[in-house]
Order: structure tokens, then sequence, then C-alpha cells
């Protein structure tokens, strides 16, 4: 299998809070939320990048379409990577987070393995790594 990754859902409690979170707070282009009009349909997108869409689903809806039993939220089941060009660039993207409203996990610091990150979880919880890598290049 190829994989073919176009869009990461993450559950959230309210999707309004959320939305206003990714949108306003940080800046993301969105839409809005769709599907309002349809039981367990309520979603917002967000592009990412060339084929590649955030969506922000309710955890309940995800456990209604899944047919799983909605269980409790961790934030160390999975972190979204962000990476930028430098180490700046990891301290101002960690600010528009802060302003924005997220709780700041863990400031920008050197890495153990030579890079700079920085952690901050969004308002359901899901942790956002903040990071520069000389390592990778585009």
């Amino acid at each position: 299998m190829q994989p073919r990754i176009t869009v990461i859902t993450l559950g959230v409690e309210d999707l309004e809070a959320s939305l206003r979170f990714y949108r306003d707070g940080l800046g993301f282009a969105s839409e809005g939320i769709i599907g309002q009009e349809l039981e367990h349909g309520a979603v917002a997108f967000i592009q990412l990048q060339a084929g590649l869409r955030l969506a922000l689903w309710p955890r309940s809806s995800i456990a209604h379409d899944t047919g799983l039993a909605l269980g409790p939220a961790s934030a160390t089941e999975m972190t979204l990577g962000h990476n930028v060009a430098s180490k700046a660039e990891v301290d101002a993207v960690m600010a528009i987070a802060d302003a924005a409203g997220a709780v700041i996990i863990k400031p920008a610091h050197d890495t153990f393995w030579g890079g700079y990150s920085g952690y901050f979880k969004d308002p359901d919880g899901h942790l956002w790594e903040i990071v520069w890598n000389p390592q990778l290049t585009d």
C-alpha cells in the first residue's frame, strides 16, 4: 500500500471553540463549520498544504461514525509536527500559539538531537511540536 494521507482529523469537544483557536488564534484559513444540517455531520476543514487538510470533528461524531465507545482523551497519543526554517521562527510560532490561548507544555529549547523545538496543546489537548530540524531540508 502506498500511503496517500489527505486528511488528518482531530477529535474535538467544542467545534466552535476549536475553530476559533485554529482560524482566529493561529490564523489558519477555513471556510468555517459545514454539515450542521446533518446529525453528526458538523465539521471544519483547514487547508494545510497542497493535498492535505486538517479536519476538526466532534469526538462524539467520530465515536458514532466508527461504532467505538467514546473514551477519555489523551494528549500523548500523537503529536502534530510543524517544521519551520529557523530557531527564531519556532519562537515566533510559539508566541502566536500562546497568544491564541494554547497551553505551552514545553517552551522552545535546544534539543538533545541538535534541533530546537517547543510543545503546546490546543483547546482539546492535542499536542503540537513546533520544530526546527537542521537535518531536514525541503
